[in-house]
């Protein structure tokens, strides 16, 4: 899509799923809502952060 960002387009898609629940806790690279809730420990990324990374560290070596 021409003019957008990637992020913007996943997370908005995603959004159709997000239903009211426990307080989600905001991702720690982007400030944008995630699918865990606030209470989960360790670090916390939206699903669209989560795939970034998931793609840098396999390629690293």
């Amino acid at each position: 899509m021409p003019g957008t960002d990637e992020h913007d387009h996943l997370t908005s898609c995603a959004g159709a799923r997000a239903a009211a629940g426990p307080p989600y806790a905001d991702c720690l690279q982007c400030g944008r809502p995630t699918e865990y809730p606030v209470d989960r420990p360790g670090i916390v990324l939206c699903p669209v952060c989560e795939w970034q990374e998931a793609q840098r560290s396999a390629c690293s070596g």
